[in-house]
């Protein structure tokens, strides 16, 4: 080989007939797309989507990821594009990694992100050991984020599409990780431009629905999930205004968010009553005026740092946080107290910050992402 080969689409110095990728694939329209480009390019590509639970009561379920339609959709994607696929069945990984602790955490009164714990314990730890596994040279899939090289190496970046970027949910991916991740949907304008590919490609999933639900809870309904996992979980219990006032009787802390509005089952208020606090020991969910949820001081744990300069060597970094996946970044400064832990002052307060969300930091300017962590006590 020439040393002054240049470097192919995925950044290595060599033609793309030797240069084998492994496509997370998970039946959709983006990762078939990655998939099915890669393979047009002439990349040694192998397809490997994860079954992550009941293949039996999931294969009628629409809208859902990794499980049966969609695994037969990717293995179709495969056989259109010809390149190799393979389904690993990670059910028991799955439960324990992310089902199990989705369970808890909502039973501990905190709003948890489990596609977070999935790419982070999951498909970037276990499928991307079986990536390397299968002597690829780095690990694709169809996620709206970016990665650039910079001075210190690979950084990531937000999704050129604002309403596609997946940077909240991507933000513990480890500096080790990015160098062996590729992301070719990233620097795409929309959405319609990775539909009008697929049709390019004529792939079967052209037109398939974008996911909406977490794949394991259908149709949005988390406390008949919970109630299932774990049996006796909705004890009923009483809604006490910050007062002191019994305003009610609940089915269950489950059913109940910090910030939720609608749904209470109190009536003949004079003033509009929210969710401030959920007491799981007490079984009480707490309502309050909406002020009351104002937040400024957010504490941090698990820090995944992605910055160029180690996490504690200043006093403070300002940064911009998001900390709900459907909020803009804010202004705010964080102090760390420790190499994974860190006290996040915002500069206006926001409303509804919940332990179990994740505290994404962004740049003040431009586009990089500089990790984050988990929001761990209100």
């Amino acid at each position: 080989m020439s040393l002054d080969q240049p470097l192919n689409s995925l950044g290595f110095a060599k033609p793309p007939a030797e240069t084998r990728v492994v496509v997370a694939m998970s039946g959709g329209v983006d990762s078939s797309v990655v998939a099915a480009q890669l393979a047009r390019e002439g990349y040694d590509v192998v397809g490997v989507t994860l079954q992550l639970y009941d293949h039996g009561a999931a294969l009628a379920k629409k809208g859902a990821c990794c499980a049966g339609l969609d695994i037969h959709d990717a293995r179709r994607v495969a056989e259109e594009m010809g390149f190799p696929h393979y389904v690993l069945d990670y059910e028991n990984v799955f439960k324990d990694a992310v089902i199990d602790e989705f369970a808890d955490s909502y039973l501990a009164g905190a709003t948890p992100v489990p596609c977070i714990r999935c790419n982070e314990r999951v498909k970037f730890k276990d499928l991307l050991e079986t990536a390397r596994d299968l002597e690829a040279d780095c690990m694709a899939t169809g996620h709206y984020i970016q990665r650039k090289m910079g001075v210190q190496g690979a950084e990531l970046h937000a999704a050129a599409d604002a309403n596609r970027d997946q940077s909240y949910f991507l933000f513990s991916t480890t500096p080790e990780q990015l160098d062996y991740l590729r992301f070719p949907l990233g620097h795409l304008p929309t959405k319609d431009a990775t539909r009008a590919l697929a049709g390019e490609f004529g792939l079967s999933v052209a037109d398939k629905p974008d996911s909406q639900d977490i794949c394991f809870v259908p149709n949005g309904n988390y406390a008949a999930v919970i109630e299932k996992l774990r049996p006796g979980a909705a004890e009923p219990g009483e809604i006490v205004h910050v007062d002191g006032r019994i305003m009610g009787q609940h089915e269950g802390v489950l059913h109940y968010t910090i910030g939720q509005r609608r749904g209470l089952g109190i009536g003949g208020l004079d003033e509009p009553l929210y969710v401030v606090k959920l007491d799981v020991d007490q079984r009480r969910v707490i309502v309050g005026p909406k002020e009351m949820l104002a937040t400024r001081m957010i504490p941090v744990r698990e820090i995944n740092w992605l910055g160029d300069a180690p996490f504690e060597s200043r006093a403070e970094w300002n940064l911009t946080v998001r900390v709900r996946s459907t909020r803009p970044p804010r202004e705010a400064v964080i102090r760390p107290l420790s190499a994974t832990t860190a006290e996040v002052e915002l500069l206006t307060p926001e409303d509804g910050v919940s332990p179990g969300q994740a505290c994404v930091f962004y740049a003040s300017e431009g586009s990089r992402i500089f990790g984050g962590g988990w929001i761990w006590r209100g």
